[in-house]
């Protein structure tokens, strides 16, 4: 009878029989963690097909990526206070099932705004034994966009709203599936397997992203349009700055998958007995336990009333909390760079080394993400085999961090050559420019007299190796074939360079990069690669400590990162544009080329505040902070982290944002 009592009642110890709830309940939180962390990732991937579909500024797409944290914000006080003591399962379903809807509505614009409109000048079906004529001298054909007062009304003019509303949407359903996803686990579970479990969640995290990543590189390469058109008439590439994948596509499958994954949660019950404890012997272990009660309360409130009097007092008493508010504002700030960091990323590979879309997104996750999940693992394995107290945990987090910081300072000099374009990086006989571009540097002597537009962007390559913003701009007179085989001959500017050859002919799209620029990209992705397992290692660590020193309430407030960070991280990178598309009334859409190299300045902005944080804590160290070490502030029955702690902690935190934020 005794052997049978020590039995260990785990998922992984027993057969699930009758009592498979705990079982069951890991196994559907596992895939509603892969579903969130799979669209988020997803939709991250799609920030430029997002951008270049609706032909709307870095700025505005920044907007609707930091709008998924308006939802999220919008809810979490409440689903924090008031989830624990409800149906926590089915109030996760119900996230999944909001989640769902808002990816449905997402991808709504693509039926509802007709085809994709691509920025050009020539025509993909023109007859190949004609010459069309690009250069002439004022013929009138002029493919200036006209301002039409009712531009701003036209259908798809505005779609892109419905991408907003839809991740605030997004934003509101994720919010529950975490926090009482975690507390039910921990409610009913033994407390040696409580971190087994969590463990599993963990690695459900970055099989996610990993999903989503692969899921966005597919859906990049597949044209906006796919089905709809026949794709021999595409001229584009998938380098082109005018591409648009199939990231409608993407969204409905990801809806998909978190419809499915909140599924079984409606037919789990409210409580269910504490791991180890004999149902027909034992009481059950009912446990209402709130999220942001760290010492715990095991009676349900049934009033309503009486649970939602408490809720006010609550509040002010937690904002009025100095170490509290503190750790939130400037943690607010310090991560916001990095939080606009992963939304960007695919764009810098794509601008600074001159991938596709496609291959961007690919990259991120088959060098990143494998390399995290190591990361995590070891990071808790070596807890484990070293028996590190909390504090331990917190300066090992640190330190790891503060060297993680220091090494990806490296990646600033992995640079590639700006793309030579005449008339915005290289004067049309090839030289750089020494001076900021003005419109006017599009014109020269070899197309004066052609009247071509300034506003369009439609690059070709000539034969001497230097991009053109157009065929006309490039002095060409004629063209032979069609579609992506059309070729421009008898181009002036072609002709007009130093760096001029025999053919004076240019194709279509832009000239590929120097061979030097895949090695320096190999180069930044075996550094990134190194950094993501150093910065995984102190992710445990840090989670730890959180857990321990801080209550569970506080640890959603990387949602205000989210939130402001996306939106000046992407109106900075408008400041680097270059050339803007146009939109059919004539105002400015996307931008189609960045000055890379304050693009780079821009994007490294987390590093610069990152160091200066380091420089920060130094000095908080040499003030003698440590001394008061054990002093915490409690609010009833919510007890927080030590004021010591709380600045290690900061240290350990943007492994946990970047792990929540995909």
């Amino acid at each position: 009878m005794k052997n049978e009592r020590k039995k260990t009642k785990s998922c992984f110890s027993y057969p699930c029989k009758e009592k498979s709830e705990y079982c069951v309940f890991l196994l559907a939180l596992s895939f509603a963690y892969v579903a969130k962390t799979m669209s988020g990732a997803y939709m991250n991937s799609m920030n430029t097909q997002i951008e270049k579909q609706f032909n709307i500024p870095a700025s505005l797409v920044g907007i609707i990526s930091g709008s998924f944290e308006v939802g999220n914000l919008l809810l979490i006080a409440f689903v924090s206070y008031f989830g624990a003591k409800l149906h926590r399962p089915r109030i996760i379903a119900l996230g999944c099932t909001v989640m769902a809807f808002g990816c449905l509505l997402i991808s709504l614009p693509h039926f509802l705004m007709g085809r994709y409109q691509v920025e050009t000048s020539i025509s993909s079906t023109e007859n190949s034994s004609s010459s069309m004529p690009l250069c002439l001298a004022s013929n009138g054909q002029s493919s200036i966009p006209m301002e039409k007062p009712s531009c701003e009304k036209e259908p798809g003019s505005l779609m892109w709203v419905f991408v907003l509303v839809g991740n605030i949407i997004r934003g509101m359903g994720e919010t529950p599936i975490m926090p009482l996803g975690i507390s039910y686990v921990e409610d009913f579970a033994k407390a040696e397997n409580s971190p087994l479990y969590i463990g599993c969640l963990h690695t459900a995290t970055v099989i996610g992203p990993l999903l989503g990543f692969m899921l966005g590189s597919f859906c990049a390469q597949l044209y906006v349009d796919l089905g709809l058109i026949d794709l021999e008439e595409v001229t584009l590439t998938l380098t082109d700055a005018r591409w648009v994948g199939a990231w409608w596509l993407g969204v409905l499958i990801c809806g998909s998958v978190n419809l499915l994954a909140g599924m079984p949660f409606w037919f789990l019950p409210k409580t269910l007995f504490k791991e180890g404890e004999e149902s027909d012997t034992e009481v059950p272990h009912r446990i209402s336990e709130t999220l942001v009660q760290g010492n715990g309360k095991n009676q349900v409130k049934q009033n309503m009333y009486e649970i939602a009097k408490d809720f006010l007092p609550f509040l002010r008493a937690l904002f009025h909390n100095p170490v509290y508010m503190l750790f939130v504002c400037i943690t607010v700030l310090q991560f916001n760079a990095f939080d606009g960091m992963i939304s960007f990323m695919p764009k810098y590979l794509e601008q600074q080394f001159g991938k596709s879309a496609s291959d961007a997104i690919f990259l991120i996750g088959i060098y990143n993400l494998p390399i995290i999940c190591i990361g995590y693992f070891l990071g808790g394995l070596l807890m484990k085999k070293f028996k590190t107290n909390t504090i331990q945990a917190a300066k090992i987090a640190f330190w790891i961090s503060l060297l993680e910081y220091l090494i990806y300072f490296a990646a600033y000099f992995m640079v590639c050559e700006t793309s030579p374009v005449a008339g915005l990086t290289v004067s049309y006989e090839g030289y750089i420019l020494l001076f900021s571009y003005m419109e006017t540097t599009l014109l020269a002597d070899c197309n004066s007299d052609c009247d071509c537009t300034l506003k369009v962007w439609d690059p070709v390559c000539g034969d001497n190796g230097i991009t053109y913003v157009s065929p006309c701009l490039a002095g060409c007179k004629g063209s032979n074939g069609t579609g992506k085989h059309m070729v421009f001959e008898n181009c002036a500017c072609v002709a007009a360079s130093a760096f001029s050859s025999r053919n004076i002919s240019a194709v279509l799209g832009q000239c590929d990069r120097e061979e030097n620029c895949d090695k320096m990209l190999q180069y930044f992705l075996i550094l990134s690669l190194v950094c993501c397992f150093i910065y995984s290692l102190g992710a445990t660590p840090g989670y730890m400590v959180l857990i321990s020193s801080a209550e569970k309430f506080i640890s959603r407030h990387e949602s205000l990162t989210g939130i402001p960070s996306p939106v000046y991280f992407g109106a900075l990178i408008d400041t680097t544009c270059l050339k803007w598309g146009t939109k059919t009334c004539g105002g400015e859409g996307a931008c189609r080329m960045y000055d890379i190299v304050t693009y780079r300045y821009n994007f490294f902005l987390h590093i610069y505040l990152s160091f200066v944080n380091c420089i920060y804590h130094c000095i908080i160290y040499v003030l003698g902070l440590s001394v008061i070490e054990k002093q915490h502030i409690e609010i009833g029955d919510c007890k927080f982290l030590s004021v010591s702690n709380y600045f290690l902690l900061r240290q350990t935190l943007p492994s946990i944002v970047f792990h929540n934020r995909l």
